[in-house]
C-alpha cells in the first residue's frame, strides 16, 4: 500500500499515545507500505506549534526519516487540484493533502470523516 499521513495521524504515529487504531498502525509499520509525509503536514504542524496548539519534534525532517517514511513535495498540480475541489471541506490543509492522494494515487490515513465524501480511499487512523 501507498498511504499518505494525515497530521493528526502522523502526530500520533510519532506519539506513544496509542490513538491510531490497530490497522493504522500495522499499516504504517508494514515496510512493504510506502508511507508519505506531505510538505502540508510539515507547514501545519508549523503553524499549530507556533500558536502552542501542537507539540512536535523541532527536527521533523529528520524524525520522519528515521522513521522511513518518505516526504511529498507539494506541486504546482496538487496546488490547482486543491483549489478545483467541491467544498466539502473548507480546511485548505486537509484540500491539499485530499488534492494529492487524489493525484498520486495514496490512501490517506485519517480519522476525519468528511474527507470520504471526496471519493478517496482512506484508512481509519
Amino acid at each position: 500500500m501507498r498511504l499518505l499521513l494525515d497530521t493528526h495521524a502522523l502526530v500520533w504515529a510519532l506519539s506513544d499515545v496509542p490513538r491510531l487504531t490497530e490497522n493504522a498502525r500495522a499499516a504504517i509499520a508494514d515496510p512493504h507500505n510506502d508511507v508519505f509525509v506531505s510538505a502540508i503536514t510539515a507547514w501545519e504542524i508549523t503553524v499549530k506549534r507556533a500558536k502552542g496548539r501542537l507539540t512536535a519534534p523541532d527536527n521533523l525532517s529528520s524524525v520522519i526519516e528515521e522513521r522511513g517514511f518518505e516526504h511529498l513535495p507539494l506541486t504546482f498540480f496538487h496546488a490547482e487540484q486543491a483549489g478545483l475541489l467541491p467544498m466539502h471541506h473548507r480546511d485548505p490543509f486537509d484540500r491539499l493533502l485530499i488534492a494529492q492522494a487524489q493525484a498520486e494515487g495514496l490512501i490517506l490515513v485519517t480519522r476525519d470523516r468528511h474527507i470520504r465524501r471526496y471519493g478517496i480511499r482512506t484508512l481509519a487512523a
